[in-house]
């Protein structure tokens, strides 16, 4: 386990990590085990390190996706699957969970492949990193806002930053790990030694969505549909998994999915965009047609707005025979072919028009970041600044719902730290 890899030569050196997110502390963790003659000082600007950790997962703390082959894991990033790929051979989930379990946070992996602590607290994740990098001696210091990082070359062109924070306080350090997240003011540190950003724009959302089939119906769920979005220009994007209607439109995991593949889509249409909902992806047109008329021959007496076909939800279905025209009190017996159609129509490719955008929980994750092509991935090292490292989500690196975004954070920021103190 690259965890437990004490064969390189390292030296001393003082560190500074900017930034006290899951990162933050993972390269701090991991720059500490590796060389612990090192100085590290974590600099956090508020008064809460790990912030997202603890909102995580409603409060219990996703701490990654349980998915063992890196190139099926890169596939749940829509930005930085391919640089992610590297790394993800060195230290991915299985990596993870081992060094959590290590510490005695015991770990369950759901149905959905999600991992979480056994606890279901955030508490139990945030501590271990807390306790973890107390005992290896870093310095956490809180409300330590950077102001400004200089890049100073010494006479023997050997790196070294002096870092101003907002209080006037200056300290030279020999390496740099950015771990701002979606900070703006982690972007302009990175701009200002160089760097590229890609434009962030919101990635992780809801579809709000104003339409009478889903009016008073919040709160009910599709165990899977395929979803299909049309963008301003006609590109199209699909997913399929859950569906979730909620007070304001359609989330879950499908949805989910499609606004992190589409957030640039999205947000350069304003958030308007037709979505197409099939509620049956795992029957053919054919095949749905056969069952109906079957159904329609056994239960020929019964009223067809109180009878759901499909495993449809009953006061769905109640919404969408009511929509196609049939009267309440018709039976199945009367139903003519034109209303099967409609019913199947409806069923299989319902037209809904996406308005906007709602949050997802409190988890805002957004695509954009540092520039990829800037950054060495063996090492996290910048490819134009030496002596700075970046890792977690001020890189355009983001992933779907269900433990990727911190998965990436875990990876980037272990690496960073290895190749910090380790020659």
């Amino acid at each position: 386990m690259i965890y437990g890899e004490h064969s390189r030569t390292v030296y001393p050196v003082r560190i500074a990590v900017a930034g006290g997110g899951a990162a933050g502390f993972f390269g701090a963790i991991s720059a500490a085990t590796h060389n612990p003659s090192a100085e590290i000082v974590l600099l956090e600007a508020t008064h809460q390190p790990l912030n997202k950790v603890r909102i995580s997962g409603g409060g219990r703390c996703n701490v990654t996706y349980h998915c063992f082959d890196p190139l099926e894991l890169a596939q749940g990033y829509p930005r930085g699957s391919k640089e992610l790929l590297g790394p993800f051979s060195r230290f991915q989930p299985r990596d993870t969970m081992a060094w959590f379990e290590s510490k005695g946070v015991r770990l369950k992996t759901e149905e959905d492949r999600r991992v979480f602590p056994v606890t279901d607290q955030s508490s139990t994740v945030v501590d271990c990193l807390l306790n973890t990098a107390r005992k290896l001696g870093v310095q956490v210091r809180l409300g330590a806002r950077v102001k400004n990082i200089q890049n100073i070359n010494s006479a023997k062109n050997i790196p070294q930053f002096e870092i101003e924070l907002q209080s006037g306080a200056r300290e030279r350090f020999d390496l740099v790990l950015l771990t701002t997240g979606n900070s703006p003011q982690g972007h302009r540190l990175a701009q200002a030694l160089g760097h590229n950003i890609v434009p962030c724009v919101p990635s992780l959302f809801t579809f709000k969505i104003s339409d009478s089939r889903l009016e008073g119906l919040a709160g009910i769920s599709f165990e899977k549909v395929k979803l299909t979005l049309t963008g301003s220009e006609g590109n199209q994007l699909e997913q399929t998994g859950p569906l979730l209607i909620t007070h304001w439109g359609l989330s879950g995991p499908a949805v989910l999915k499609l606004s992190a593949w589409g957030a640039r889509m999205l947000h350069k249409s304003h958030y308007q965009a037709g979505l197409v909902v099939n509620l049956l992806p795992d029957f053919s047109a054919e095949e749905l047609y056969r069952k109906l008329v079957a159904y329609k021959e056994q239960n020929s007496k019964k009223r067809i707005s109180t009878e759901p076909v499909f495993s449809i939800p009953g006061r769905y279905w109640s919404k969408i025979v009511q929509l196609v025209g049939i009267p309440e009190e018709t039976i199945w017996a009367n139903l003519s072919k034109e209303a099967m159609s409609a019913l199947l129509s409806e069923l299989t490719c319902g037209h809904f028009a996406v308005s906007g955008k709602g949050i997802f929980k409190e988890e805002f994750v957004t695509c954009g970041g540092v520039n990829l092509k800037e950054v060495d991935f063996k090492t996290m090292q910048s490819k134009l600044c030496p002596g700075l490292y970046l890792a977690g989500e001020i890189l355009d690196i983001d992933g779907i719902t269900g433990g990727f975004n911190f998965q990436s954070a875990w990876t980037t920021g272990w690496i960073a730290g290895i190749s910090m103190v380790a020659e």
